[in-house]
């Protein structure tokens, strides 16, 4: 079975370059069949091979193909080999076969867009890349998987290039997320220079050999390789890329967010788990910036007047969540969580793209409402969504992998009451905003018309997304709910086993505690923006309530503090580095050619007597030097 590996990504990559060279000269029906049908082709092949690997686990634990040695510089020899174990095979799952939904859901939604066959294109590649990164059995291979993402959100981000403020967006959030891509790139030079191979097995076998728990060496390459994770997943510090980022069309928005580029850093962590945990203190920084970005992400998400950038902070906010478990050492936890994110956030974006696109191209919830009954598909499906954004507990499936991480976060060997305190607080702003999100949708007077129904291609993979946002989490269930772990214990042969401390209180009352923020906040959202939305006018008021509500909606400022910090001064670095004495030995050749050329187009009159004249001066002159001489 692992000789079909290859095709898992080699179909997105073949879709790629047939739409890339051949896609103007298709008809949008081939261009769909091609665009999605590769990429859907790809999740058929994932599931066959993964019901074999469930069915007949190997007994390596994985499936290695090698494809060919990518090059051979003395020692150095990295080979293209693709690798399935139990983690790439939940992320393999999930790229392809959310990819496929958001592939078949584009068909309808990009119909009437000029550039079908780049939108495609762009959307394989980001597809293939990100398999290739998963896949990938040796660091440079994912590094290039790495790269690739980057490119392609770049390319898919600023699609509708027409717009300033979309090449704004793709620019930011490539420059943004390469400052964590050349923190990652210094790392693996160091484990390139400590192990001698970039290979991930050789590499996690190797690490603890070398560097003991605490090791200088260790902390050091675990923070690089956290920085390209922070600049990917968007966490704090690098986290204002993604926000703009809505800029791209919302299947772009939806690939993004659920099944890819920001999914990598939580992937990068996983995989070299090994290295995370020789730093103890690297792993409590990843669990402590997991707790900041869900927690000013959250209120950022509550501010927000565009329906997008709701869901942009609420997934940095879901990341931060699935950040805070790896840095307690839930690892499966954390992927658990992914997977269920994935399901529910890929849903919310497409049903999102279809309010959006139904109300021509309005994005603000404030001019949206009673949109309840005028789209029911979209109302039954985003509501399943943002129950399970939420955590609504036991009918949701965000509910149990959630819980799984608010109760690690307290249980943990690693979790802390103030990582807790921080993962409830969340929970509660999460079911704030996600009510106020419905709300201001679909509820109330309608204060826009809609223009059409979405089609079948758009609605059928929002109801498959809506059923396993409901139904996913019952494959994972808590000690007390019948304590059934089929995912734990698939992965586990992967990642390390989550270790509780000795002492521990009953998870029933943490369950309580959860369900009880998460019904506090939607109440609370009903109160102010259903029942009583006198109440939040009043509030906005107040200058100190309106100054922070502004503060939040900017998300907290970082985007202005690095203008002030970081743009501004390396502007006036370079327009002061634009007049150097470089440039002036330039200007000054460019200036004596100038005058030289002005004063020689002088003689070139067209005048007859002149040029005898100036013979004649030349002549006096050659023979009185010749005289003086």
């Amino acid at each position: 079975m692992n000789n079909l590996l290859w095709l898992i990504p080699a179909l997105p990559l073949a879709g790629f370059l047939t739409l890339a060279f051949a896609g103007n000269r298709m008809s949008r029906t081939w261009i769909a069949a091609i665009g999605s049908g590769s990429v859907s082709l790809s999740a058929i092949i994932t599931l066959i091979i993964g019901i074999n690997f469930l069915i007949h686990p190997p007994v390596s634990g994985n499936y290695s193909q090698t494809l060919w040695t990518w090059m051979q510089v003395g020692s150095f020899n990295p080979k293209v080999t693709l690798f399935l174990d139990a983690l790439s095979l939940v992320f393999t799952f999930v790229i392809t076969f959310i990819g496929a939904l958001i592939h078949i859901y584009s068909v309808g939604f990009m119909a009437d867009d000029k550039d079908y066959s780049r939108y495609f294109a762009a959307m394989n590649l980001f597809v293939f890349s990100m398999l290739l990164l998963v896949l990938a059995n040796d660091l440079l291979l994912l590094y290039l998987g790495w790269e690739g993402v980057g490119l392609c959100s770049y390319l898919l981000i600023g699609f509708w290039y027409e717009h300033p403020d979309n090449g704004y967006a793709a620019r930011k959030a490539f420059i943004m997320t390469r400052i964590g891509d050349t923190a990652m790139a210094i790392g693996l030079f160091v484990i390139f220079y400590q192990f001698g191979t970039l290979v991930i097995p050789d590499v996690l076998a190797k690490a603890p050999a070398l560097w003991h728990q605490g090791a200088a060496l260790a902390t050091v390459t675990a923070l690089l390789l956290l920085a390209g994770g922070l600049g990917k997943s968007a966490q704090l510090p690098l986290q204002t890329w993604l926000p703009d980022a809505m800029a791209g069309p919302s299947p772009v928005s939806a690939l993004i967010h659920a099944a890819t580029m920001v999914t990598a850093g939580v992937y990068l962590i996983a995989r070299v788990h090994v290295i995370f945990q020789l730093s103890p203190i690297t792993q409590m920084t990843i669990a402590v910036i997991g707790a900041a970005t869900l927690f000013i992400a959250g209120f950022s998400a509550l501010t927000q007047y565009d329906i997008k950038k709701v869901l942009a902070y609420s997934t940095i906010s879901q990341i931060g969540y699935m950040f805070l478990a790896l840095g307690v050492g839930a690892w499966t936890t954390a992927i658990f969580h992914f997977m269920i994110h994935a399901f529910f956030k890929a849903l919310l974006f497409l049903a999102a793209g279809a309010v959006i696109a139904a109300l021509n191209e309005e994005h603000n919830m404030f001019k949206m409402g009673g949109l309840k009954t005028k789209l029911p598909v979209i109302f039954w499906t985003f509501l399943i969504g943002s129950a399970s954004l939420a955590a609504l507990p036991l009918i949701s499936a965000g509910f149990y992998s959630k819980d799984q991480i608010l109760w690690y976060a307290w249980a943990g060997q690693r979790g802390t009451p103030l990582l807790w305190l921080t993962a409830l607080l969340g929970a509660f702003i999460t079911a704030a905003y996600t009510t106020r999100m419905m709300i201001l949708t679909f509820w109330g007077k309608a204060k826009t018309e809609i223009s059409h129904q979405p089609g079948k291609l758009m609605t059928i993979p929002m109801i498959i997304l809506a059923f396993f946002s409901l139904f996913a989490g019952f494959i994972e269930l808590p000690d007390n709910f019948g304590h059934f772990t089929l995912f734990s214990d698939l992965l586990q042969h992967s990642l390390p086993k989550t270790i509780l401390k000795s002492t521990v209180n009953s998870e029933l009352l943490f369950q309580l505690l959860a369900s009880l923020a998460t019904f506090t906040g939607i109440y609370l959202a009903y109160i102010l923006y259903y029942k009583q939305p006198i109440y939040i006018q009043k509030l906005k008021q107040t200058a100190a309530i309106r100054a922070l509500y502004q503060f939040w909606l900017s998300g907290w400022g970082f985007d202005k503090l690095y203008d002030v910090l970081i743009v501004k001064p390396i502007t006036v670095i370079a327009n002061v580095n634009k007049n150097d004495v470089i440039d002036k030995l330039y200007q000054g050749i460019e200036n004596m050619t100038t005058s030289l050329y002005r004063s020689l187009s002088f003689t070139q009159s067209g005048s007859l007597r002149w040029y005898i004249m100036g013979l004649v001066i030349g002549a006096i002159i050659i023979l009185g030097i010749q005289i003086i001489l």
